[in-house]
This record gives C-alpha cells, sequence and structure tokens, in this order.
C-alpha cells in the first residue's frame, strides 16, 4: 500500500476508531444489536400483505469487518513507513508527529527549536513529503 498525506493524517481517527468496530463487531455477535428486521410481501392471500422479517444484518457486518481491517492496514503501513524512514530526526518528527501526536510546537521544542514551531513541519516533514513524492 502506498503512503498517502491523508494516511498520515487520519491515523490518529483510525487508532481511536479501531476499538470502537472491534466493540461494535462484538456487540452484533453477542447481543441483539446484529439483528435488522426488512419488509416482504406476502402474496399468499392474493393480495400484498406487509410481513417484517427479522434476522442478523450480514450485510451490516461485514462492512464493519472491512472497515476494521481496512483502518489496521493503514495503521500498520504508516507505523512501518516511519520506522524505516533513515534520518533519525525526520523519524522522530514523524513519530511525535502521527503516532504520539504531539504538537509541532511540542515538537519544536524538543527538537531544540523554541523560536520556530514551523521547523520541523516545513523544514524536516514537508521537505521529506517532497523527497518521497507524497502530496
Amino acid at each position: 500500500m502506498k503512503i498517502t498525506k491523508k494516511m498520515l493524517d487520519n491515523y490518529q481517527k483510525y487508532k481511536r476508531e479501531i476499538p470502537l468496530l472491534r466493540a461494535e463487531l462484538n456487540n452484533m455477535k453477542t447481543t441483539d444489536a446484529g439483528y435488522g428486521s426488512s419488509t416482504v410481501f406476502d402474496y399468499r392471500s392474493g393480495y400484498p400483505k406487509p410481513q417484517s422479517v427479522v434476522g442478523f444484518d450480514r450485510e451490516r457486518y461485514i462492512r464493519r469487518q472491512k472497515a476494521l481491517s481496512e483502518r489496521e492496514t493503514a495503521i500498520q503501513t504508516v507505523e512501518k513507513w516511519i520506522e524505516e524512514i533513515p534520518d533519525t530526526e525526520t523519524r522522530v518528527v514523524f513519530r511525535m508527529r502521527y503516532i504520539e501526536g504531539k504538537k509541532w510546537e511540542k515538537i519544536a521544542k524538543k527538537l531544540g527549536y523554541h523560536g520556530n514551531p514551523d521547523y520541523p513541519r516545513r523544514y524536516v516533514r514537508d521537505k521529506y513529503l517532497i523527497k518521497c513524492g507524497i502530496r
């Protein structure tokens, strides 16, 4: 899977969604939350009579499983990509920003750029993204 800026930006969001999706899938399997109803027409009497049909909503369950799988794959891809960055300073900036979710001001302070919070964003991250061809 190719890294995109959107994947990097969505990393924290996906990390928060994974436990929610797992809980929802577990809830669907163990409680009535997985059941849905549909209306069909019964023509046994010669005219359409609406009847309710209740059962497990497999389509919704499969959609949630697919979303969970996509998010887990995206997270693993981003983490692997960050860990493979050869330059230490760049790797630390990406790890602090995306994996740890720190603000640019804190990252700049940790790197020793107290007066310039834009330095890690503009001269480390943006420069590396352009070098890799990521927009």
